[in-house]
């Protein structure tokens, strides 16, 4: 099958489906990357073509081509990575994928569900992320370590890694932040000695809690002693 062909195939499917106003919304919230190469598909229609496309022979030549020339074809990407079944070739795919994302959007939407049947080795590989030298691919990592490994898989050395990522990058330390605000919802007890003890970096301690304070998750008496732990 011709790559060439496949790529202008899906390109016009996607511009079929392009909603200008949703368009100039979404390249506004995504400053990293041109908004010429947003087409502007909202996500529940995306993931209604993806549905139907990822059954068809064409949508494994699709996986093979990167990098794409628009957000929609990397949104869509990630979709068809997350219908397949297998937890080594998902994997595999995903490892492809992940150098190729240019902005939080692609990142966060990245749920690959069959991990939640292999926790004990995902867990090896979202350790390894954290280490790139990539701003989505240690996002990614920490997002899923946020997804997956704050219930039942929760433990005390998962917080303790992602306090230990230093990163100039915005879109890193806000996920760190993020990930520490949940974490407060989820594992209280466990996760406010990393707060009470600042073992995160100025913004990062201050962003967690700021978004702790926004959580309905967290209690009114634990917001009014988080207050008290802003630097």
């Amino acid at each position: 099958m011709n790559q060439v062909k496949v790529t202008e195939r899906v390109q016009k499917q996607l511009f079929e489906l392009q909603d200008l106003q949703y368009r100039d919304f979404q390249a506004k919230l995504l400053p990293t990357i041109e908004k010429e190469t947003v087409i502007g598909v909202r996500m529940p229609v995306l993931r209604k073509f993806a549905k139907g496309y990822g059954k068809t022979e064409e949508a494994k030549e699709f996986l093979k081509i990167l990098p794409h020339q628009y957000y929609d074809e990397n949104n869509l990407h990630g979709l068809l990575i997350e219908q397949i079944k297998d937890y080594d070739r998902c994997l595999a795919e995903l490892e492809r994928f992940l150098p190729y994302i240019d902005n939080w959007a692609t990142c966060d939407m990245l749920a690959v569900k069959v991990v939640k049947n292999h926790l004990d080795l995902f867990i090896e590989e979202i350790c390894h992320w954290m280490k790139s030298d990539r701003t989505y691919t240690i996002r990614f990592g920490i997002g899923m370590l946020m997804r997956y490994y704050l219930g039942d898989g929760f433990r005390i050395e998962y917080p303790r890694k992602v306090a230990l990522v230093q990163s100039d990058e915005y879109y890193v330390n806000m996920m760190r932040a993020w990930y520490f605000a949940t974490a407060l919802a989820k594992q209280y007890d466990q996760i406010l000695p990393f707060i009470e003890e600042r073992k995160l970096d100025v913004w990062t301690h201050n962003k967690s809690i700021q978004k702790a304070l926004e959580s309905y998750r967290i209690t009114p008496e634990q917001k009014v002693y988080l207050k008290t732990l802003k630097i």
